[in-house]
């Protein structure tokens, strides 16, 4: 018999595309600090805001799909757990590690290898960069703290045998 599969997998995609909603919606589109590939087409012309919101479009795209993947994969892992259940602090835990690695990869790749946009333009750039990197650390760090601790009940094998 196989060992039970865990939902770090699914938490972590979840966080992925849950973070990237939140860099979406809140400094793409809320606070307008950037946009895709706003340092490659400058987003104070129709021509380069069209381009950019395509590309705003095709991340918010990449996003859902993360989070539907993370849905699917969690469906598909809790109903065949058979008995096995996870505490909710366990599957947080493992979102905040995907919102955090979401945070890392971008950062590092978009903001610092390929520049095509920065968290904030302008005065403070690299700070504002760095800080999205620092953001990325305490939330695995958060999300590891939350999982620790967090193991999955067994209610078949955990449950305490009725009263006769």
């Amino acid at each position: 018999m196989t060992a039970p599969k865990g939902i770090g997998l699914p938490g972590t995609i979840l966080g992925i595309g849950l973070g990237g909603f939140v860099d979406g919606i809140l400094l793409h589109q809320l606070l307008q600090w950037h946009h895709m590939l706003s340092s490659r087409y400058p987003v104070d012309t129709v021509p380069g805001l069209r381009m950019n919101t395509v590309w705003d479009g095709l991340f918010h795209t990449v996003t859902w799909l993360a989070v539907l993947i993370g849905l699917g994969l969690l469906y598909s892992r809790v109903t065949a757990s058979r008995g096995r259940v996870w505490r909710s602090r366990t599957l947080w835990g493992w979102i905040l590690s995907g919102w955090g690695l979401f945070n890392l990869v971008e950062g590092v790749i978009d903001h610092h290898l390929l520049g095509v946009h920065h968290v904030r333009t302008g005065p403070g750039q690299l700070w504002w960069d760095l800080g999205f990197l620092v953001l990325g650390v305490v939330l695995l760090a958060a999300g590891w703290g939350l999982r620790r601790g967090g193991d999955a009940l067994d209610l078949c094998r955990d449950a305490e045998p009725a009263p006769r």
